[in-house]
């Protein structure tokens, strides 16, 4: 269903995050589906200190609103929208 997909931040990459069982940590989740998409090679050869600097700077969202890398993470699909990608 399309219109369960929150609309995209402008001047932000979005990757779904699809899981089959809930996660305790988004950060993990997160580097781990970015290391593996191939849409963003910056993002791809993200270091997880660089991925925990944009958490800190609040430029990860999830349905536009700031996203914690302790955040936890629903069975399903999640839409990451990380701005200044």
């Amino acid at each position: 269903m399309s219109d369960s997909i929150p609309a995209p931040v402008p001047g932000a990459f979005r990757i779904a995050l699809t899981l089959e069982f809930p996660e305790s940590r988004m950060d993990n989740v997160l580097l781990q589906a970015l290391r593996e998409q191939n849409d963003n090679e910056k993002l791809k050869n993200i270091s997880r200190s660089a991925l925990k600097e944009l958490f800190n700077q609040k430029k990860i969202l999830i349905k536009g609103q700031r996203a914690k890398s302790s955040s936890a993470l629903a069975k399903g699909v999640t839409y990451v929208d990380i701005v200044g990608f």
